[in-house]
């Protein structure tokens, strides 16, 4: 009984350090609406907000017209994820959008760029 009980334990154990064995990783979901106005009444506010998944991001953008999901990538650069959207081509104006990113990586960064802007991220208590 006790032998069945300490095997038990090990196998426990052994679940729980394969789990923390994680790789480092940034996943994102992008929503992103169109606007009506153009990209100059953008606003320039920025909201986050964290849960247990992630952090979601909340802010307005000019984008090109035809923009598509396929035109923004997420990377990870040590403490910082970098988000890069196609912008809009030289001489051509883009169209203003509303934008839900959703982030969730490993291990916790401290930064996000998006384009040329970088944010801290400081959690609230």
């Amino acid at each position: 009984m006790i032998h069945m009980k300490f095997t038990g334990l090990i196998i426990v154990v052994a679940v729980l350090f394969a789990a923390c064995d994680r790789k480092p990783f940034v996943e994102h979901k992008l929503k992103f609406e169109k606007m009506n106005g153009s990209c100059e009444k953008i606003s320039p506010s920025f909201r986050m907000t964290s849960n247990f998944g992630g952090e979601r991001f909340e802010f307005e953008k000019c984008l090109p017209a035809d923009f598509t999901k396929e035109q923004m990538t997420a990377s990870r650069q040590g403490d910082t994820v970098l988000i890069q959207f196609k912008q809009p081509a030289p001489g051509k104006s883009g169209d203003a959008y509303a934008i839900t990113l959703d982030i969730d990586s490993y291990p916790k960064y401290n930064y996000i760029t998006i384009d040329n802007d970088t944010y801290a991220i400081i959690p609230s208590n």
